[in-house]
This record gives structure tokens, C-alpha cells and sequence, in this order.
């Protein structure tokens, strides 16, 4: 036995310094002349030179706004985010001393409209309803192959469940409703299951599966299944209420969100457009940028002695913007978006209660900290960069702060935007599918050469490093 798994490890060795060794005819291969990318007015990322986004679509949705126009120029405004229509500032005043404002988020999203109340206790029903998920499913799917990254996870559970559904290819309306108000239940447990799942099986913790309680909005549901004791204040249910109702909808051409219509439109069914979705928003350049936040936050507490000096703070992220600190990248995560200008609308709502619950928390010191680091990097970046226009913060730039107060762990962040994110996902599928439109299909402009075919002993090795007898 010994010696056949020296074999197989000596084996898999040579096919690594196979692979390794056709690795520079592979990027010989497939790297194009950036000069082309101009010759051709190739709009890379889907923007244009000034880096808007190319009109793709139609959408009622929803509506991200960061400029205004003024006698037919566009300038730059406070940003604006409407829900079917409803600035969301108005709908997060709405829910003052209510508990339910992200399923009220849910159904307007769905449905174009605020529900009523008896709509709404209906509505809620469902969702009950729909929440559970039969042991056999936590067994044999989500504890059967843990996995340390939570979105993975999610994505192989989602797809699984399509074999749990007695129809999952019919993509008419009714049949894609059902299914994705099922996906919206489930998604938080699926997610909670698994990181739980990995602790255990991973990290040699004790196994914590607790059932949601029905009559619980789907926040307090998930603090109350997160966390070893269940419990949970008012402020951090209200808080992380907030947080999933700024993170549910962003326009039909975020990366996830677009990925949604490209998938959609091909006539696919409803779990795998959702497991391409995630699979989307699990890039650090999109869901992912939080934790970038966050860790960049972790790297200025350690290296800044007074968070109040701010002479110190702007020198470290020169630093930062420099390339010779954290991660070299040369960038203030959570600073910047592409289409607000002066301000965030979600970062200024999730500011002000990140605050709220800073207080609470006894981490003011913090908080003031992120502040000043906000207001010194708006300024510091257009002059660096030598940019004539505004940046502000987006809404990566408090959401990881809010997460670890809430004691949210770092697995989860990405996977609790998805969750966030499933019900506006689900209108644009529907809408989508609604208004049927064609498959989508940008061009591509080919920019290699046409060559003659030789028979393979003819052929001569011109960029691979193998000995080849010619």
C-alpha cells in the first residue's frame, strides 16, 4: 500500500510540472494587446471611457442614482437608491419600531407594491412555511461534505435542492415564483447549516443546528440561529433588519444581478441562475469587498497608534494608495463607486445606525475612527490620484464594522449579502422571464490570425519549454 501511494504521489508530481510547464504557452496564448482594446472602442466591464455602464436592459426594479441633470448635463448629486419606485431612505423611516422590513422589502421587490397588513400576514405565512428544510436534506447535503467557504457551500446546496423540487424546469411565472420565495426562506438556514457544518467537521466544534421560530422576522432568525445562546437585542435585530434591506436590490447591472438576465435569458432553471448569481457575488471585486474592508480596518488599527491623530491616519493611507502596506493593491477599500458620486445612500443609513449600535457596544473610539478614515480618504484619493471627481464611501465601507459588532464571523459576510441579495435577484429573473426577451449575446471581436494545419509531426514547439524531437 505504501508503495503504491508513493506511486500516485510521484505520478501526480509529473503531471504538475506538466502542467506547469505548458503555463507560459497558456499566457503567450491568450494575452491581447491592450492598444486594441482602443482601436476597437471595446467597452471593457460592459463601461464606457468615463466608466458608466452601457446601457444593456430595462429594468422597473429598482433605480440607483448619482447624478442630476442640469440643462442636459449630468452633475453630481447625492446618491439616490429607489425599491419599484420608493426612495429607500423613505422605506428604512418607514420601519420605525417595526421588525419586519425586510420581508415588507421582499414582497415590494416581488410584487411592485407595499403590502398591507393583511397582505403582509399572509405573505409572512408563507415564508413560515417555507422555511424548513427536512433533516434528511442537512444530513445527506450540507453535512456530508462541509466546506470552508460558506458560498461554495450554498451553491451546492441550491443546486442540490433542484433534485428536491417535482418540477424544476418549468420557468413559468407561477412555477418561478414558488421557487424562489422557496430559495428565499431557505437561504438563511442553508447558510447558517453550513458554517455551522464547517465548525464542526473543520474546526472540531460542537454541532449547533437550531430550528428558525416561527413569528421571528428573518434578522432575529438568524442572530438567534447564529449564536450559541440565542439571544439577541432589540437594536442588533433592527440593525441587521437594516443592513438586508440595503443589501436586497442595486440595479438590474451589478456584476450578480446582470449575471441573473444573462443566465435567465438562456431559459435555465431557477437553481442554476441562483448558484451563477452566487457564484458572481462570491468574487472579492463584488460580495467580497466588505471583508476587504474589514481586514483593511484590522491592518489600520494595528499600525496607527492614536486613532485620533489624524496627520497619522492620512499618512498611513498614503501608504495604502502607495502600494507599501496591507495589501498592495493601492487601494482604501470601501471609498469609491460606480455610480455614486457625492454620496452612498445605503452607507449613510448604515452609518448612522452603525453608530447607534457602536454606542451600544461601547466601541465609540472605533467608530469615530472610521469616521475620520472616511472623511480623510474622500479628500486624500482625488488629490493622489489626481482626479476631478467626488468619491465617497460605499456601502462596504461600514457593513463589515457592523457585521463584527453584531459578532457575525468573517465566513459569513459575503453569504449573508447573498442572502440579502435572493429576493432582488428573483424580481429580475421574473422580469426576465416576464417580458421574454432575447438570449443575451454581446460580440466579441476576433483579433488572432488565421493559420495553415500541419500534421502533428510537421509542427514545431514555438513557445512551450518541453523538449520536442522535431
Amino acid at each position: 500500500m505504501l508503495q503504491k501511494e508513493i506511486k500516485r504521489m510521484e505520478t501526480l508530481s509529473d503531471v504538475e510540472k506538466k502542467i506547469r510547464a505548458l503555463e507560459h504557452e497558456l499566457v503567450h496564448t491568450h494575452r491581447i494587446n491592450p492598444n486594441l482594446y482602443v482601436e476597437y472602442d471595446v467597452k471593457r466591464g460592459l463601461r464606457d471611457s468615463a466608466g458608466k455602464g452601457v446601457l444593456t436592459g430595462l429594468t422597473e426594479v429598482s433605480d440607483v442614482r448619482g447624478y442630476k441633470l442640469v440643462e442636459g448635463r449630468s452633475i453630481p448629486a447625492d446618491g439616490q437608491l429607489f425599491y419599484q419606485g420608493y426612495n429607500v431612505m423613505d422605506l428604512v423611516k418607514g420601519q420605525q419600531g417595526r421588525k419586519y422590513g425586510f420581508e415588507e422589502t421582499i414582497y415590494l421587490l416581488l410584487f411592485g407594491k407595499l403590502p398591507t397588513a393583511s397582505q403582509l400576514e399572509d405573505f409572512l405565512d408563507v415564508l413560515y412555511d417555507l422555511q424548513d428544510i427536512p433533516g434528511r436534506f442537512v444530513r445527506d447535503v450540507i453535512m456530508k461534505a462541509s466546506n470552508a467557504n460558506i458560498m461554495n457551500a450554498m451553491q451546492r446546496c441550491v443546486l442540490t435542492l433542484y433534485t428536491y423540487d417535482s418540477n424544476p424546469e418549468d420557468i413559468s411565472a407561477g412555477n418561478v415564483l414558488r421557487q424562489s420565495l422557496d430559495l428565499i426562506a431557505k437561504l438563511p438556514l442553508i447558510t447558517i447549516y453550513s458554517y455551522m457544518s464547517y465548525l464542526h467537521f473543520r474546526m472540531d466544534q460542537t454541532l449547533l443546528i437550531r430550528n428558525p421560530e416561527r413569528g421571528l422576522s428573518f434578522a432575529e432568525n438568524i442572530l438567534r440561529m447564529l449564536r450559541p445562546d440565542g439571544r439577541y437585542t432589540e437594536l442588533e435585530a433592527k440593525v441587521l433588519d437594516i443592513a438586508l434591506i440595503l443589501h436586497a436590490e442595486h440595479g438590474g447591472g451589478n456584476n450578480s444581478t446582470f449575471t441573473t438576465h444573462v443566465v435567465t435569458s438562456s431559459g435555465t432553471d431557477t437553481y442554476s441562475s441562483t448558484a451563477a448569481s452566487i457564484a458572481s457575488l462570491k468574487g472579492p471585486r463584488h460580495g467580497g469587498a466588505n471583508l476587504k474592508a474589514h481586514r483593511m480596518f484590522a491592518d489600520i488599527k494595528e499600525n496607527i497608534k492614536d486613532w485620533e491623530d489624524e496627520a497619522e491616519i492620512e499618512s498611513y493611507l498614503k501608504k495604502i494608495l502607495n502600494k507599501e502596506v496591507f495589501d498592495h493593491m493601492g487601494l482604501i477599500y470601501g471609498m469609491g463607486h460606480a455610480v455614486y458620486t457625492l454620496s452612498d445612500p445605503r452607507e449613510v443609513i448604515l452609518k448612522s445606525f452603525a453608530e447607534k449600535l457602536a454606542q451600544e457596544k461601547g466601541m465609540e473610539k472605533e467608530f469615530a475612527m472610521y469616521d475620520r478614515v472616511e472623511r480623510i480618504a474622500k479628500e486624500l484619493i482625488p488629490r493622489q490620484r489626481q482626479m476631478f471627481k467626488d468619491v465617497c464611501a460605499n456601502v462596504d465601507f461600514y457593513s463589515g464594522f457592523v457585521y463584527s459588532m453584531l459578532g457575525i464571523p468573517e465566513e459569513l459576510f459575503t453569504p449573508f449579502f447573498a442572502i440579502a441579495r435572493m429576493p432582488g435577484w428573483s424580481a429580475h429573473r421574473l422580469e426576465e422571464l416576464i417580458n421574454k426577451g432575447k438570449i443575451i449575446r454581446p460580440a466579441y471581436k476576433y483579433v488572432g490570425t488565421h493559420q495553415d494545419f500541419h500534421p502533428v509531426e510537421e509542427r514545431l514547439a514555438d513557445y512551450c519549454d518541453c523538449d520536442i524531437e522535431s
